[in-house]
């Protein structure tokens, strides 16, 4: 029963989080100073083909019939009609979101195959207060490594190995070999992140009173920490890894741009630079659905796997 409670809390807050995004997304294009539409078509165009493209969006009608509008085309899929080339926003978000998404979920799957291991390696070494040279080192290293931002990240992975040794392209989607730089900038950060967590959750399951039990019994440390330590050290760093999930989609704007990435976090910064505000409309306003559609399939997986994490909520 409770679990049917919080599952139907969670959606409640997904809704209500999704109504704010799709007002706030709306609200956007009211927002900008000026008419935005003059903006886009620049101060030299004529007044009548402004007031024709104002009319032809619907931009002259009343705010309440607009949302209305707005919000009727959203449930059918019309996110809006690009300011500059007359194209659906919907087919501009739908041929760059696969792009997208598969950076992210690449950067994901390196950040978790590198941090589990790596976060136990480090709590199996700095047990019981051993080694503090190497508790020092970790937790320096991953500290630092996710304060750096991603674009630095990129920047220095395009001068060393595009630019200095010529081994990756520096730029585009063209083959394997161009999602490599990407996926690593967006993935050094996160793997940190989960390697420290990882390492405080395989300490917390090193201290239990079944490893004592089953090191008193003298059972192979390989067998001990696959088979038993691993999975319970697992459901913090999942749910942070989805969690991280969304985030990477939403942050890699500025590391799809700096290697020319044809994704939408390349696709918002034209759009921006170009004034072609309701295609931003549209990407900020799926990115926003995205992370809260991520986070609320990450609550509802906590829930499922971790039970008791229902119970301290509730």
């Amino acid at each position: 029963m409770r679990r049917h409670h919080l599952l139907l809390r969670r959606l409640v807050r997904f809704a209500v989080s999704l109504v704010v995004l799709v007002v706030a997304s709306f609200a956007m294009i009211h927002l900008i100073p000026g008419d935005p539409v003059r903006a886009s078509l620049g101060p030299a165009a004529p007044v009548e083909l402004v007031e024709a493209r104002t009319a032809a969006l619907g931009l002259d009608r009343p705010l309440p019939a607009q949302l209305s509008s707005y919000v009727t085309g959203l449930l059918s899929g019309n996110l809006g009609t690009s300011f500059l080339t007359g194209e659906p926003v919907a087919d501009v978000i739908g041929a760059r979101l696969p792009n997208t998404l598969g950076l992210a979920l690449l950067a994901t799957l390196v950040a978790l195959l590198a941090a589990v291991p790596l976060g136990m390696l480090a709590a199996v070494r700095t047990e019981n207060g051993r080694n503090r040279g190497t508790e020092a080192a970790f937790g320096t290293a991953t500290g630092a490594a996710v304060a750096v931002p991603e674009f630095l990240y990129a920047i220095a992975l395009v001068t060393v190995f595009a630019v200095g040794l010529d081994l990756l392209p520096p730029a585009g989607k063209a083959g394997p070999a161009s999602y490599v730089l990407p996926v690593l900038a967006l993935a050094v950060g996160p793997t940190a992140m989960l390697a420290r967590i990882s390492r405080a959750e395989t300490l917390r399951e090193l201290g239990t009173d079944y490893v004592r039990l089953a090191r008193a019994k003298r059972l192979p440390p390989v067998s001990l920490y696959l088979r038993h330590v691993l999975p319970n050290t697992l459901t913090a760093t999942l749910t942070l890894g989805g969690l991280l999930l969304g985030a990477l989609i939403a942050g890699s704007v500025l590391v799809e741009y700096v290697f020319a990435w044809p994704g939408l976090g390349m696709k918002i910064v034209e759009s921006i630079t170009q004034k072609d505000y309701p295609v931003a409309q549209g990407v900020i306003l799926v990115y926003g659905a995205i992370v809260l559609l991520v986070n609320l399939l990450v609550d509802v997986a906590l829930g499922v796997l971790d039970p008791t994490s229902a119970i301290r909520e509730s």
